[in-house]
């Protein structure tokens, strides 16, 4: 088992103060890995290092601003610096705007795909090179189910998970010959403080509508936990997947094989 193992490895992960970059953080880690973070403020990371510390990791927090260049390139050559290159990146920061489309200002739209695609592109682009000289390296973009499929209201997150889901493939085209494997993760509906509320019970003790829409749509009959995403994100950073590139492996409960029951 002990290609599965990160021990000797330095991770960054970004957005990784709390919810599933945290946990893949975590489970990092737990392999043998040096963890690396950023967020986006110092709140954020001050929130995120007493967690890691609480958990008993040793993290190292950056303020970064994934979406500007100057920035990343900062953050990659002070790492770099300090420790070394980096052998693995996960591309975790993102956000959502849930806004019908037509009712969608382009800021908007262009702040999720900046976020979302561009700051992916900057990072593994900072990180590549040190990469190369470290004789390969893992690149893990945290993609989504709306990598494949439309809903109402994300019209900007799906074209950017979408494009992000390209960029994964062409990082593996690209850099491949280098040791360097890129791959996706695609997380289904998984159980964070921000869908809580989606998940609350009525006040007759019935699902909420939208729990009750995930539930049916999901072989597995459950929502996703961050626990879910540990193993696959530790197998996609390992030496296990080492012949493993440009793949999405979506972590969903089956969702995006399943039509659905019928009524």
């Amino acid at each position: 088992m002990d290609m599965f193992l990160l021990r000797g490895k330095r991770a960054l992960i970004t957005g990784a103060s709390y919810g599933i970059g945290f946990a893949i953080a975590e489970a990092f880690a737990e392999a043998g890995a040096e963890i690396f973070f950023n967020d986006i403020n110092q709140e954020l990371v001050d929130k995120g290092t007493a967690a890691y510390r609480k958990a008993g990791i040793e993290a190292h927090g950056y303020v970064c601003d994934v979406t500007n260049e100057d920035d990343v390139t900062a953050l990659i050559t002070k790492i770099e610096a300090e420790a070394g290159s980096l052998h693995i990146l996960v591309n975790n920061a993102g956000i959502i705007k849930r806004i019908p489309m037509t009712e969608m200002k382009a800021e908007d739209f262009r702040k999720v795909i900046d976020v979302d695609l561009n700051a992916p592109f900057i990072v593994a682009k900072a990180v590549i090179p040190g990469m190369i000289k470290n004789g390969g390296g893992k690149i893990i973009n945290i993609c989504s189910m709306m990598s494949e499929l439309g809903r109402e209201t994300v019209s900007a997150y799906a074209a950017a998970k979408g494009g992000l889901k390209m960029l994964t493939k062409n990082i593996a085209s690209e850099y491949g010959e280098f040791n360097i494997q890129c791959n996706g993760i695609g997380p289904g509906y998984i159980e964070t403080p921000q869908t809580a509320p989606l998940r609350e019970r009525q006040p007759d003790g019935s699902r909420h509508p939208f729990d009750q829409f995930i539930i049916s749509k999901t072989p597995a009959a459950r929502w996703g936990t961050t626990e879910d995403l540990k193993g696959p994100a530790v197998f996609l950073a390992s030496a296990a997947s080492d012949f493993v590139n440009g793949h999405i492996l979506y972590v969903d409960g089956g969702i995006l094989a399943y039509i659905g029951k019928q009524p």
